[in-house]
């Protein structure tokens, strides 16, 4: 059986690149990018208009909560993909990555650390881009309030977190690293793939998330673990959605749209 060439392996590899982004966030940049021109091409100011993340998908709460649950659950399969694709004989892709529970300590201090320098300055960040008008009014979450309501942001957060950290992270790092990429080309291509999933915020969270992709990227090559970087975007989604009611109730007006 004759194998594949150099060449046509390099080609294979980008297609499976193109594949795995087109089945999960490289199809969110794509909508992002035309949800910004089509806000942009709108008379009001991108401040005044709304970004809702978390949205009902159904008037009867218990059909909503199934939604809810097989959008998180479907949403999980391009990891399962990428782990999948990752996986070598006697070396699993939990291992590559760096996703286990093997420094359970360490990637807790970590991951809290990371949430720590991304999630103030990234308020500040939006607070300021809003006022600016080049950021629209994030509502993390406008789903009723029921019983299932906080679970369900807590796993949607832990979704999200799997996603663009396994996959943005981990598995874009492995492929180009196979190409010979330097890091900095890695980082940067990654930083900018994480920032144009959020156009649909504005410019303001497109600046966050890059910088934010850069922060993350160099911790990787730093820690060589996907675990730090899951901990602390699961921390900062969790706060994002459920703390929006809170402060909505508690401190009206302190974000946009409260």
């Amino acid at each position: 059986m004759s194998e594949w060439t150099p060449k046509q392996q390099r080609a294979r590899t980008w297609l499976e690149i193109a594949i795995v982004l087109g089945l999960s966030l490289g199809s969110s940049a794509v909508y992002s990018i035309v949800s910004l021109i089509r806000k942009l091409t709108t008379p009001e100011a991108l401040n005044a208009q709304k970004a809702v993340i978390n949205q009902p998908l159904s008037d009867q709460p218990i059909f909503d909560l199934v939604y809810q649950l097989l959008g998180i659950f479907f949403g999980l399969v391009p990891v399962v993909l990428v782990l999948w694709l990752l996986a070598k004989p006697g070396n699993s892709a939990f291992t590559q990555l760096g996703f286990n529970f093997k420094e359970p300590g360490k990637d807790l201090l970590r991951g809290f650390g990371l949430a720590a320098i991304i999630g103030i300055p990234g308020l500040g960040l939006y607070l300021v881009g809003n006022a600016l008008g080049i950021t629209v009014t994030i509502v993390p979450t406008a789903l009723d309030t029921y019983w299932w309501t906080v679970p369900v942001l807590v796993l949607a957060a832990l979704r999200a977190a799997l996603v663009e950290e396994l996959i943005v992270v981990g598995y874009l790092f492995t492929r180009l690293r196979e190409f010979g990429w330097k890091t900095w080309q890695i980082i940067l291509t990654s930083a900018a793939l994480r920032g144009s999933y959020h156009l649909y915020q504005g410019f303001g969270p497109f600046v966050g998330n890059f910088v934010m992709g850069v922060v993350f990227g160099l911790a990787y090559q730093r820690w060589g673990r996907t675990m730090p970087l899951v901990i602390a975007h699961w921390i900062l989604d969790i706060v994002s959605f459920t703390g929006y009611a809170a402060v909505k109730a508690l401190a009206p007006g302190f974000l946009p749209g409260t």
